[in-house]
């Protein structure tokens, strides 16, 4: 049976790395970061246009990769549940219960991170603080009422994979 992984986690949680951890372990990675650095976006927020076609190209991945009998990271925020719920929808056709991976990490350390970052690719995105706190207040944490999840420690100690 195909796995799908839901990174789930703000800007600077540590989604990326985890993320790339299992694309090492043999999973095909589909990034919303990677799309739109493609498209030449390099400042965030994107419009809600942007964001939609990017969202639209990432959803559009993922089915041709479970497709081929690929097991897949969405490397992506999955902000809200109502974003997270998008993705059940899309794949509950196929059979496919996707697993929420919450990185979970300290306010603090994802201010200082992304304070840190020098806009040198997809996942070195700066962003103005005012918009990293945004970002915070409007996250959705994750619940295991919503489905399978497992919450990652996001300060690098107990990363699966």
């Amino acid at each position: 049976m195909v796995e799908v992984v839901l990174m789930c986690g703000p800007a600077g949680s540590g989604k990326s790395t985890v993320a790339h951890r299992l694309e090492a372990a043999g999973y095909a990675r589909v990034s919303f970061d990677d799309h739109a650095w493609r498209l030449g976006h390099r400042r965030h927020p994107l419009t809600p246009e942007q964001s939609a076609e990017i969202a639209t190209e990432v959803r559009a991945s993922l089915l041709a990769l479970v497709g081929e009998g690929s097991d897949v990271v969405v490397d992506t925020s999955c902000w809200s549940r109502r974003s997270r719920d998008e993705y059940r929808v899309l794949l509950a056709p196929l059979g496919i219960v996707p697993v929420t991976w919450y990185v979970e990490t300290p306010r603090d350390e994802v201010l200082r991170r992304v304070a840190a970052r020098g806009n040198a690719g997809p996942h070195d995105l700066a962003l103005e603080p005012e918009v990293v706190a945004r970002f915070l207040d409007g996250f959705e944490v994750p619940t295991p009422a919503e489905g399978p999840l497992l919450v990652v420690d996001g300060t690098g100690g107990d990363a699966p994979a």
